[in-house]
């Protein structure tokens, strides 16, 4: 078992990663005593596969609960399914004394942890994610939301979990365009922060996408850990924190333009590779070295194009509703080496065009 720790004082909490935690989560939960009984708010498709396991070890451990569900997939990610979730506890009869347990993917983590942050003004949640992109970025931050027909997660909360549960044996069952999709946020941590990390993503390639399971627990663990410094230093994303969205400004754009056909890693991976043709294109980081971005994320068979389909303009204009435009005006990350990067508002429209194609 590996276990981190998110510090922001008061309201620490713990990471923890250990494969087939799921057959033990109940009774961790009852030592921490989060909440006098909890709700399992998960899609459809999780709690088919994993629902009747975890609320078997919640029971085994003298747990009450309940599981509540909405149907899987990003554009389901909405405020009509937070009311419809919201009605559902409130005729269960949860109160503030009771909890969350956001079970599943980014979507089921940023509903419920929505759903958390403003039902009866805030009840406390868990997160237990069950895709790889939610186990590495997702589910520990606080970052909760849903999106709207203007843009993506532009209605949400900055609101803590108690805890955050990692089953690496979750990952089995994940379709390989979701494994692929959470590979796109571990690369992202790799240009933004750590070369020695980016290193061992490219030799340790084969390993990681047979699931081999100390390659993913290393992933996993050096993920958590820099999202963890990033976020003790920086909760409300006013500073450092800003050098997680390498790859989402334009990776945001054109998940939305696709009507989110395009899954979110993905999308990120179109992203980052347009984020660092902008970063030549403004002199700010060498052609090698964007190269080596692109290079990694051909290797895993990542997308790196906009797809030609895609209508530019849409992508323009979800870019002046992204959460990062300050009056009109659009920051980006961009990469200066692998491991560092800078915030900048120099990117012109033109470049834009260009890296769109």
């Amino acid at each position: 078992m590996a276990e981190l720790t998110v510090g922001l004082g008061d309201r620490s909490y713990p990471i923890i990663i250990e494969k087939g935690c799921l057959e033990r989560i109940g009774d961790d939960l009852k030592k921490r005593a989060i909440g006098n009984r909890y709700c399992v708010v998960a899609d459809d498709r999780v709690a088919e596969i994993y629902g009747p396991q975890l609320m078997k070890t919640l029971a085994g451990a003298g747990l009450k609960a309940e599981i509540i569900t909405f149907p899987m997939g990003e554009a389901n990610k909405n405020l009509a399914t937070v009311a419809t979730l919201a009605s559902q506890l409130a005729r269960l009869g949860f109160d503030r004394k009771d909890a969350i347990i956001a079970f599943g993917g980014g979507v089921s983590g940023d509903i419920a942890g929505f759903l958390a942050s403003s039902y009866m003004r805030g009840i406390p949640f868990v997160q237990i994610p069950t895709t790889l992109l939610a186990q590495v970025d997702s589910s520990v931050g606080g970052k909760t939301g849903v999106d709207i027909p203007e843009g993506k997660n532009l209605v949400g909360a900055f609101y803590q979990p108690k805890a955050v549960y990692i089953d690496i044996d979750v990952l089995s069952t994940l379709p390989k365009e979701e494994l692929l999709g959470g590979l796109g946020e571990v690369i992202k941590y790799g240009v933004i922060r750590d070369r020695e990390f980016f290193d061992y993503l490219l030799e340790a390639r084969e390993a990681i996408l047979q699931l081999d399971p100390a390659s993913l627990e290393k992933v996993i663990f050096t993920c958590c850990k820099i999202k963890a410094d990033v976020v003790s230093e920086d909760e409300r994303e006013g500073g450092v924190r800003r050098i997680l969205n390498y790859g989402h400004t334009i990776g945001h754009a054109v998940e939305g333009a696709s009507d989110y056909s395009i899954i979110h890693g993905l999308a990120v991976s179109i992203g980052m590779v347009a984020a660092a043709n902008l970063a030549v294109l403004n002199n700010v980081m060498p052609k090698e070295e964007a190269g080596q971005v692109v290079q990694i994320l051909t290797d895993y068979k990542m997308p790196i194009t906009v797809p030609g389909e895609l209508d530019r303009r849409r992508i323009k204009e979800y870019l002046l509703t992204d959460k990062k435009t300050v009056a009109g005006t659009v920051f980006f990350v961009l990469p200066t080496t692998i491991g560092n990067t800078i915030i900048t508002d120099k990117v012109t429209e033109s470049q834009i065009d260009m890296v769109l194609g």
